[in-house]
């Protein structure tokens, strides 16, 4: 093994290893995998008979607590830290349900001949570079392996007994004498019984797919590959070349053809018809020239193949189960799994990842069969990055989705499902989460009631804001960094307008006059504060009032005349300074009793509140995630517009917002409000209404299989949308837990 990951295999064979990731094959729309199907036959397509190559896929249990390690939140030394433990048992209970402790990896490896390394290594390069750019064609990451990570793979099969970290470096190979096959040998091997091996203290047994089957599932691979035990299947390709392909199966017709006319020729000498053949020659005839049609003239080449598997267990008994399990998958799909007796160390060292084949079993296939092994089933989402966040688990594999937004081109979210779908409660979920594992701010808009025990358990600050409430917010707060520009006027003049045209009411918004009005009385009223930026001269709605009747034009008597009810009148709640320090990094707006008349406006008001956070966290290289329950309610009239900006300019300055809603239609009311669903790269998608179903289908582009996930689900089920990655999943969060009581919204219980 070389240290750029070139492995001389034999005297003039050598090989070089990718690794790449899975994509979604078997959730994606009929279209979508016939294209996913296409696109892998060209690819088996490109390698020529001079390249050997071979499909590695490895479920190999990992090393005992490296999954759970990951998901251990560390305690702080805070008031938090109970429940920093609480968290991390409901994860590590939710891990021991999934197969987490099985890692599943994937591996191409490729090889050719040549009389040394100077010649092969050009060569195997080309066709490295050739190999990850079909990947990429077909949307797979992939990685290509030097000689270290190669050998620690070869280190991770042959010490599967007992998983333990690999120690190599190449500058110890010289002075010791020793060569890199010392690093990576198992304690022992043992092949006395002639129908399975040994290898340290783990048990093992390779066999061979015989395929009998006239035709292929597509799940034949992934239902193996589905085995909760550690499991190694290997597909050795060789492909034969076109004009020899051809001659072989030319050739094997005019055999056909001679035992025709002998049979033909008997009939007559018996008496009876000549058109009465065995059956075999008829149906063998037919095969023949369908396959050469398909070479000559079909996109189509000959490949001979050969499937090995390899089960591994603690102990013969469970070597036997294991056997069987993966025995009857192949019998599901009408073939048979034969151990390979008293070849179990050539079936060992053809199932590594080096490329050579010591099983000389081999079936001829066509392309198209070939690609039938589809090596893509479902991505699993398992992040080990110290924010990633828990989400559920797999509802195909059962395994944890852990995932951190922020890696997300944009981070924007959406959380959707009907009423009683648990849409609350997965923010909640993950408001929790933020809190306990990252140091981001967290608001929230609550227009319901519905967080403030949550927000108190975590030692948050909930701001109460309703006509008898004693806690005041100034919807004309001003950050001298409200905006990108040297003039934050700009942009807070745009938020007033907002506000004036929900105080004004008009169907047709403000006229022209009207706003150019408010907006000279905007400048006046902040250049006092601007010039010397004491808190005490921040300006509040009477002095927007005072400044409106002052001006000369009707259009400023009639905008006073709207705003006297805010101001002097009994919804005068917004007319005054901010009385409350929002400096905790949970604050949660409760806005339950402001009534219709004040909740959109109080609701814009608390975006302003939150873009004035962004600003001041922004210039401190902080996150600010902000939730917006019932965000409906958000995207009608003015308030709609403003949503908009938030969601196309928060990811510049840091922010994360997420949106929590059940009405889809609302969403797609306008196109500017559909800017909304195109700039959130995160939906978090529950159970759906059928009008909704349909729109989400098209609008998302998702399958049938997809949408059944969000069809009659139950709470707590549902799709998750991160970036490209469409993936079902389904969160059993435990019940008896003292955060389960304050998250859920279920009035039975609602904790006390």
């Amino acid at each position: 093994m070389w240290p750029d990951g070139v492995c001389r295999v034999t005297d003039t064979f050598y090989t070089k290893t990718i690794q790449f990731q899975d994509i979604n094959y078997q959730l994606s729309q009929n279209e979508d995998k016939t294209a996913i199907f296409e696109g892998w036959s060209d690819f088996l397509n490109y390698f020529d008979s001079s390249i050997r190559f071979q499909l590695s896929f490895f479920d190999l249990a990992a090393a005992r607590g490296s999954f759970a390690g990951r998901i251990i939140i560390p305690l702080k030394g805070d008031d938090l830290d109970d429940s920093r433990v609480d968290y991390t048992e409901m994860l590590q209970n939710q891990l021991s349900k999934g197969n987490n402790g099985i890692i599943k990896t994937k591996f191409l490896t490729f090889g050719i001949e040549a009389d040394s390394l100077r010649a092969a290594k050009p060569r195997l390069e080309r066709i490295e570079t050739d190999v990850i750019n079909n990947f990429k064609r077909l949307g797979v990451a992939t990685e290509p392996l030097n000689g270290k990570e190669r050998l620690r793979l070869l280190h991770g099969i042959f010490r599967m007994d007992e998983p333990e970290p690999f120690a190599f470096s190449w500058d110890w190979l010289a002075p010791s004498g020793l060569s890199t096959k010392d690093f990576i040998a198992p304690s022992s091997f043992e092949f006395k019984d002639g129908k399975l091996f040994r290898m340290g203290k783990k048990f093992g047994a390779v066999s061979f797919l015989q395929i009998l089957a006239p035709e292929l599932n597509d799940r034949i691979l992934a239902d193996f590959l589905d085995m909760e035990s550690s499991l190694i299947v290997n597909l050795h390709i060789q492909s034969i070349d076109q004009v020899s392909a051809i001659k072989t199966v030319k050739r094997k017709i005019t055999d056909l053809d001679r035992a025709k006319i002998e049979e033909q020729k008997k009939a007559v000498r018996a008496g009876y018809d000549m058109d009465i053949i065995p059956s075999d020659l008829a149906t063998y005839g037919g095969e023949a020239k369908k396959l050469l049609q398909d070479l000559q003239s079909r996109n189509e080449r000959m490949f001979l193949v050969t499937v090995l598997i390899v089960n591994t267990a603690d102990n013969k008994r469970q070597l036997d189960n294991n056997v069987f399990q993966a025995s009857s998958i192949a019998q599901k799909h009408n073939c048979q799994l034969t151990r390979l007796d008293f070849q179990q160390e050539e079936g060992l060292m053809s199932s590594l990842p080096l490329g050579r084949n010591l099983v000389e079993i081999q079936r001829s296939l066509t392309t198209s069969s070939v690609a039938i092994f589809v090596p893509f089933t479902t991505q699993e989402l398992f992040q080990s990055g110290s924010e990633a966040l828990y989400y559920g688990l797999n509802a195909l594999s059962n395994n944890l989705i852990m995932v951190d937004r922020k890696l997300l081109k944009n981070p924007n979210g959406l959380i959707l499902g009907t009423p009683g779908s648990g849409k609350s409660f997965s923010a909640k979920r993950e408001i929790t989460n933020v809190v306990l594992v990252t140091d981001d701010d967290i608001l929230v808009c609550d227009p319901e009631d519905e967080y403030s025990p949550l927000v108190a358990r975590l030692g948050g600050q909930v701001v109460k804001i309703s006509p008898t409430s004693t806690q005041y917010v100034n919807p004309m707060d001003i950050n001298l960094n409200y905006s990108d520009d040297d003039n934050p006027l700009a942009l807070k003049a745009d938020f007033i307008l907002s506000l004036c045209d929900i105080v004004v009411g008009s169907k047709d918004g403000l006229q022209p006059v009207e706003k150019t009005v408010i907006d000279r009385a905007v400048r006046n009223v902040y250049r006092p504060y601007l010039a010397n930026p004491d808190p005490e001269k921040m300006p509040i709605l009477q002095d927007l009032y005072d400044e409106l009747l002052a001006q000369p034009e009707a259009e400023a008597k009639r905008i006073a005349a709207a705003l006297e009810l805010y101001v002097s009148g009994s919804l005068n709640v917004f007319n005054h300074r901010s009385n409350v320090e929002l400096s905790n990094r949970l604050v949660c707006f409760n806005i339950k009793e402001l009534g219709k008349q004040l909740k959109q406006l109080g609701m814009l008001v608390i975006q302003d509140q939150v873009w004035n956070r962004v600003t001041v966290n922004r210039a401190q290289g902080r996150t600010t995630r902000y939730y917006v329950d019932e965000f409906h309610l958000l995207l009608k009239g003015e308030l709609a517009s403003w949503s908009v900006e938030i969601w196309k300019r928060f990811r510049k300055w840091g922010g994360i917002p997420t949106g929590i809603t059940q009405n889809i239609k609302d969403l797609l009311a306008s196109r500017e409000v559909e800017n909304i669903f195109e700039n959130s790269d995160f939906i978090y998608m529950l159970n759906q209404a059928s009008g909704d179903r349909q729109i989400l289908a098209k609008q998302l582009n998702i399958s049938p299989h997809q949408l059944s996930y969000v069809t009659h689900s139950g709470e707590g089920e549902g799709l998750l949308f991160y970036g490209n990655v469409i993936l079902p999943f389904l969160d059993r969060f435990p019940k008896d837990s003292d955060l389960y009581r304050v998250m859920t919204t279920k009035p039975q219980e609602v904790a006390v």
